[in-house]
């Protein structure tokens, strides 16, 4: 939840699991599933390197603060 606090306001009203979005509830992610909450492209299945898309941030996140969460819980994550 402090994620999702992070990704900009109204994000309860947007993210509904409905119009290629994920229910603000519930963590899934997928290849090339544009109903997931993170999408990996097809290409970076193939080759096993590339990019990801977290599809919950809203437009008028701080993009410092939610480029930061992900770098944290990607990156620099340590068990």
């Amino acid at each position: 939840q402090e994620t999702i606090a992070a990704y900009g306001e109204g994000n309860e009203r947007r993210l509904t699991g409905r119009h290629e979005t994920a229910d603000i509830n519930t963590f899934k992610w997928g290849v090339a599933n544009r109903g997931a909450s993170i999408r990996v492209g097809r290409d970076t299945e193939k080759e096993g390197k590339g990019y990801f898309e977290d599809r919950r941030p809203a437009s008028n996140m701080d993009p410092y603060v939610v480029t930061s969460m992900i770098a944290e819980t990607t990156i620099l994550w340590n068990p």
